[in-house]
């Protein structure tokens, strides 16, 4: 199943994917997520969603932003998990995968509320593996730094030359390499739960520290 906002995104993806089924959803809404996936019997959940917005210091935020990315970034991974982990449990098996981001271990400058955000998904993460222990259910968090999607674009609210600066002069990371990542963790045999995957590109040290080539 194929789930998002966008339903011309969704369309796009399943001509590359045969057989999928396709669902315009919005993961801030508790009720049509529970609607649409309660009950259903998935192998794995990928819960992918997330955004940022903006880059200023916190006495200078909007609620409106923080909102955005409280209701997406937590509530959204809350309301996934709920309508989906039970029919796991039930039968004992299934894969949680969790995109987390470096930014829920460091915070940065401007980060404030989404670094927040992204360290709350990284204690949901671990609350899981806690409250379904021994339930045969796998929780893993691949949480990147720096890849090259439209995140940036997102957060400089379509400013897409402000948003090209943040990968000018490095081997980012790809949607590919953190896929691999995620393929490779399901793909263990049963009783090996890669649990937490940190991804950097090889020019990123930590949050705050990139080489960048002129």
């Amino acid at each position: 199943m194929l789930a998002g906002r966008r339903k011309e995104r969704l369309a796009a993806l399943a001509k590359e994917l045969p057989g999928s089924e396709t669902i315009e959803l919005d993961v801030r809404d508790a009720r049509k997520v529970a609607a649409a996936l309660d009950g259903r019997a998935f192998d794995v959940v990928v819960a992918n969603a997330g955004l940022g917005r903006g880059l200023g210091p916190l006495q200078a935020g909007e609620s409106s932003d923080w909102d955005e990315m409280i209701d997406t970034n937590i509530k959204g991974l809350l309301h996934t998990v709920r309508a989906t982990l039970p029919a796991m449990i039930e039968r004992g098996r299934g894969d949680v995968v969790v995109l987390g981001s470096v930014a829920g271990r460091q915070v940065y400058p401007g980060g404030n509320v989404y670094c927040a955000t992204k360290h709350a998904v990284r204690a949901l993460y671990e609350a899981m593996r806690i409250d379904a222990a021994g339930k045969g259910i796998r929780f893993t968090t691949v949480d990147p730094g720096l890849v090259e999607t439209e995140f940036s674009i997102v957060r400089f609210r379509g400013d897409e030359e402000r948003a090209k600066k943040t990968y000018t002069g490095i081997d980012v990371l790809t949607p590919d390499d953190v896929a691999d990542v995620i393929l490779f963790a399901l793909t263990r045999p049963p009783h090996v739960n890669v649990g937490e995957v940190v991804l950097w590109p090889t020019d990123q040290a930590s949050t705050t520290m990139v080489k960048r080539r002129t």
